[in-house]
This record gives C-alpha cells, structure tokens and sequence, in this order.
C-alpha cells in the first residue's frame, strides 16, 4: 500500500479532532498497526499544540500536515509560517533523570516527539518551519 494526503488546519484548539480523525482514517485505510496510530496521533498532537500555543503572537493561522505512508515507513512533514523554531536544537533537553518535584515544567512534548519517532529533520524555507519525521512500520 502507499497512500499520500495532506491536511491543512488552523492554529484552533479544535483543529487537533480534525487531525486525529486525518491519522486514524489514513491508518485505517493503510492498514496501519494501532501503535503507529497512536504514536503518529500523539507526535501530530504535540507538535500542533506547540504551533497553536507558541508559533505566533496573535491571530489564528494555518499548517500544513503531509503524510506519505509506503509499506516501509510513515512520513510526516509538517510546514507553518510561525516563528522560527528548530525542536532538534532550540529546545531544551528535558530533565528525565530528577524526580517528578525536581524538574522544571514544560518541554516534554518535545522530548515525546524525539524519542517516538525513528528519524528527525528540520529546515526553514521561505519563510516556513518545515519539520520531517519518520516513522518505520517495522
């Protein structure tokens, strides 16, 4: 099987339904296992609610998710016009040694996304946050 779609949101807290129904849809047709489903719904979460919270300084905008799914590997990219923001490099490492009182709050959203996913990049291209994961079915 190989599927491409893409699904353009806004920064809408309502957004993130549209984005689950997108993934358990694509993976329903592909015949994905239920843990690429549910890794692939929580990274698309994360990352989306990073895009809604943090991305601009006001007014809603859009996003772009495209998915390639192939018998090998799942493919997200996932393009906004917001501020620029590399998750590999700009955002802090998460403390996941200390105890629970000891950490400092936020981060692990990303931390989430890093370790769910077999391969990471990002770019910024013309203006845009592009950031590509992988996820390989086997």
């Amino acid at each position: 099987m190989s599927e491409k779609a893409t699904l353009t949101v806004t920064t809408n807290r309502d957004e993130l339904k549209n984005i689950a129904t997108f993934v358990e849809e694509m993976g329903a047709r592909e015949d994905w296992p239920f843990e690429l489903i549910f890794k692939v719904n929580l990274v698309l979460e994360e990352l989306g609610i990073n895009i809604m919270d943090y991305g601009h300084d006001e007014g809603e905008h859009e996003f772009d998710i495209f998915v390639n799914s192939d018998e090998e590997a799942i493919t997200i990219e996932v393009v906004d016009d917001g501020k620029p923001f590399d998750p590999l490099n700009d955002a802090p490492r998460v403390d996941v040694e200390s105890s629970v009182q000891d950490r400092r709050v936020g981060g692990l959203g990303l931390h989430i996304v890093r370790t769910t996913m077999d391969e990471l990049s990002y770019k910024r291209e013309q203006g845009k946050n592009h950031l590509t994961l992988v996820a390989r079915r086997s």
